[in-house]
C-alpha cells in the first residue's frame, strides 16, 4: 500500500505515456474512457507483507524442546499461536531492512470497537512505514490518552525495535492534531497531517476484519469515535490556479513507466507502490486522471507538491472538481457549465476512477497540447477505514 522533486520529463506517445489531447472545449473528455474494457483490481493490502508476528510477551529465549525438529514444530506453533490470538501486541521489524533507511513513519492512535473489563473503549497506537518493513501495535486503556502517552510509546517503538526516531510522521485524523503535533514536535520529528497514509489506511482495515472483530471484547456495530471529516470544499488560493484543464487518460503500463521514472526525472510529484498495495490491473486498462495547464506551470507544480495531495473528485451536483488535500482540506478546484453533456462527461470519469479501485492521476503542463509534463501525482482515494 506510498514520494517526490524538478524540470519537465518527456511524455512520449503512444509507446510511452500518452496524455489524450483535448478538443478546444470546456469539459474535454476522450471518448474511450466510456468504453475502457472492464478489468478486476485487487486493492487489499499485500499479505506476503503481513508476516508472522511474535507477541511482545513472548520471549524466544524461554523456549526449550528436546531437539532440532522438535525446535521447528515448536515455534511453527508459537508463530501460530501468536498470529491467532487478536489480543496480542506486534513490534516487527523486518530483518532484511536496514533500520537507518526507514526515515517516514505513519501512525494511527484512536480508539477501537472493543471493551475493556471496565467497559470501556481501548485505544491502540498502530505505526509502521510505507513498506510494512516497521509494524507497530500497542493498547492503551481511555483514561491515559494524551500527548505525553504518545510520546513515550513513540520512544519505546526506537527502543524495542532497535530503529532511530523517524524524520516525519504522516497521521489521517484531524482530531488527533494536537496530541500528536504535540508529542512529534517534543521529539523532534516533523508530525505531517495527510491522507495519504495508504499503507496505514489498508493495515486498519485488514485489522479490522482479522484482530478486532475476533477480539473477546469487540462490539459489533460501534461506531468510530473520531470519524474522518468531509467538510464543504473552499475557495482555491490563487497560487493554485490553472488556466485550462482536461479529462485524460493513460494506460495503465504507461503509468506505471511514469512512476518508475518520477524520481530520475527530477520532476515534480509523488508516486504509490503499486506492488506493495497489491494492485492487479492490466497493463491496457485506462487509468483516469486530470490534465491541468498553465503558463505558470513550475510554481504551480511546486505548491501543489507540498500540499500532500490525495484525490481529485468530480461534483456533479455542484458541476465542479475538488481538490483533497492534507488531512481534511477541499478545495473547488475547477468548474464547468452545468448540462446533460458535462454532467454525463464527469460521470463517466467518477465510474472510471471507482472501476480501477480509486486509482487516478494529476497531472501538471505547460499547455495541454503539449507533451511535456511538469507535475504527475499517481492517487488513490480510498474509503475511510471501518474503525
Amino acid at each position: 500500500m506510498a514520494t517526490l522533486s524538478f524540470n519537465p520529463t518527456r511524455i512520449r506517445t503512444p509507446g510511452g505515456l500518452h496524455l489524450c489531447k483535448p478538443k478546444p472545449r470546456s469539459l474535454p473528455f476522450p471518448q474511450s474512457i466510456k468504453t475502457a474494457k472492464r478489468f478486476s483490481a485487487d486493492f487489499r493490502i499485500n499479505q506476503q507483507l503481513l508476516r508472522r508476528f511474535r507477541s511482545n510477551s513472548v520471549s524466544e529465549s524461554s523456549i526449550s524442546v528436546p531437539d532440532e525438529v522438535e525446535v521447528a514444530v515448536d515455534e511453527d506453533e508459537d508463530e501460530d499461536e501468536a498470529e491467532d490470538d487478536p489480543t496480542l501486541e506486534l513490534a516487527y521489524l523486518d530483518s532484511e531492512t536496514d533500520p537507518e533507511s526507514i526515515t517516514e513513519w505513519e501512525l494511527d492512535f484512536c480508539s477501537r470497537p472493543i471493551l475493556d473489563i471496565r467497559g470501556k473503549k481501548v485505544w491502540e497506537l498502530v505505526a509502521c512505514d510505507n513498506s510494512l518493513s516497521l509494524q507497530y501495535t500497542k493498547y492503551f486503556p481511555n483514561n491515559v490518552i494524551n500527548s505525553i502517552t504518545l510520546r513515550d510509546a513513540i520512544s519505546s517503538i526506537t527502543e524495542e525495535l532497535g530503529v532511530p526516531l523517524p524524520e516525519k510522521i504522516r497521521f489521517f485524523r484531524s482530531q488527533m492534531q494536537t496530541i500528536i503535533t504535540k508529542a512529534c514536535t517534543e521529539l523532534g520529528v516533523k508530525p505531517i497531517p495527510s491522507k495519504r497514509c495508504l499503507s496505514l489506511l489498508l493495515w486498519l482495515e485488514e485489522r479490522y476484519e482479522t484482530v478486532y472483530t475476533r477480539h473477546p471484547g469487540f462490539q459489533k456495530g460501534s461506531k468510530p469515535l473520531l470519524a474522518l471529516d468531509n467538510p464543504f470544499p473552499m475557495e482555491l488560493p490563487d497560487n493554485l490556479f490553472g488556466e485550462r484543464w482536461a479529462f485524460v487518460q493513460l494506460p495503465f503500463s504507461a503509468v506505471q513507466e511514469e512512476v518508475s521514472n518520477l524520481n530520475a526525472s527530477f520532476m515534480f510529484g509523488s508516486s504509490l507502490d503499486l506492488d506493495l498495495l497489491g494492485i492487479e490491473i492490466d497493463d491496457n486498462t485506462m487509468i483516469p486522471g486530470l490534465s491541468v495547464a498553465s503558463s505558470r506551470a513550475q510554481p504551480l507544480a511546486a505548491w501543489i507538491n507540498g500540499m500532500e495531495v490525495y484525490s481529485v473528485e468530480a461534483d456533479t451536483s455542484r458541476a465542479c472538481l475538488i481538490l483533497s488535500v492534507g488531512i481534511s482540506t477541499r478545495y473547488v478546484y475547477a468548474t464547468y457549465k452545468k448540462n446533460p453533456v458535462t454532467t454525463a462527461e464527469a460521470e463517466a470519469w467518477e465510474a472510471a476512477k471507482k472501476a480501477c479501485g480509486g486509482l487516478h492521476f494529476l497531472a501538471i503542463q505547460d499547455d495541454l497540447d503539449s507533451e511535456d509534463c511538469v507535475g504527475f501525482w499517481l492517487l488513490l482515494d480510498l474509503p475511510p477505514p471501518p474503525v
